[in-house]
């Protein structure tokens, strides 16, 4: 069964249609990922689905059911985890604290202010698990606001690990990063997808990336599924090419 299914969703905004009668699935443990040029409505398909925007149209399940009009908190307590283009994290926390709430929500642990954090010795293990995970565990001390850009984007991944979903939706893990730092973050992500309890739904604009850690790869051209298939099939797809080479908008919209 499907971990995740769309069927025929949409938004409009005004006259504007970002994404048109969309209908995919994604299959417990598989690495897809969506590709396409710059409007195509990659993320805001990935704010649908996340919650973050409520369809026009269309329905979204996760594990067979329905969870359309789910809010953004109900959707991450049934296992949906979101990473977004600009990170998200505690400057003034140390790594590890930042890590450690994360664990502590996941377990539904409020902070108290008198309980010596030594108390959650447990909570701190995990912790130190998914900062191993995400190649920062020399960096538990620091504060997060001297992080380097490509240490606060794993850290960022860290603390999304920590919340224990099983639905990943990243968003450009790389976006912003210097190409110098784009090897660790991609060793991040091939250690998640070789532990092989995660999906993952990837938005990415570096092509290697893609069809090196991709099962099978999704194309969006103007808010519309254009391909889907291995990344072979894709690579191979003449409408694929010539929508990244342009001159496919005409030929595209009058087949739908």
């Amino acid at each position: 069964m499907a971990i995740l299914e769309t069927k025929n969703l949409g938004i409009t905004f005004g006259a504007h249609q970002a994404v048109q009668d969309v209908s995919f699935s994604v299959k417990k443990n598989e690495f897809k990922s969506i590709i396409g040029p710059n409007g195509a409505g990659k993320t805001t398909l990935f704010n649908l689905l996340s919650g973050q925007l409520k369809p026009t149209k269309g329905d979204i399940y996760l594990k067979g059911q329905q969870i359309t009009k789910r809010s953004v908190v109900e959707r991450t307590r049934l296992g949906i985890g979101r990473s977004f283009q600009i990170t998200n994290v505690f400057p003034n926390l140390t790594v590890l604290e930042n890590v450690r709430l994360a664990v502590q929500s996941q377990a539904k642990l409020r902070y108290q202010a008198f309980t010596h954090y030594r108390s959650y010795q447990k909570f701190e293990e995990k912790a130190l698990h998914w900062l191993h995970v995400a190649l920062l565990e020399h960096k538990e001390n620091t504060l997060a606001i001297n992080l380097a850009h490509g240490e606060k984007r794993k850290l960022e991944m860290a603390m999304l690990l920590a919340l224990e979903p099983e639905l990943l939706l990243l968003d450009e893990p790389t976006a912003g990063m210097s190409l110098e730092d784009v090897p660790a973050i991609l060793q991040v992500i091939k250690k998640i997808k070789e532990e092989g309890d995660k999906t993952i739904l990837l938005i990415e604009h570096k092509m290697d990336m893609i069809m090196d850690l991709s099962d099978r790869i999704m194309v969006l051209f103007n808010g519309k599924l254009l391909a889907e298939g291995t990344p072979r099939e894709i690579m191979d797809n003449e409408m694929v090419q010539s929508a990244y080479l342009g001159g496919l908008y005409d030929e595209f919209t009058s087949q739908s």
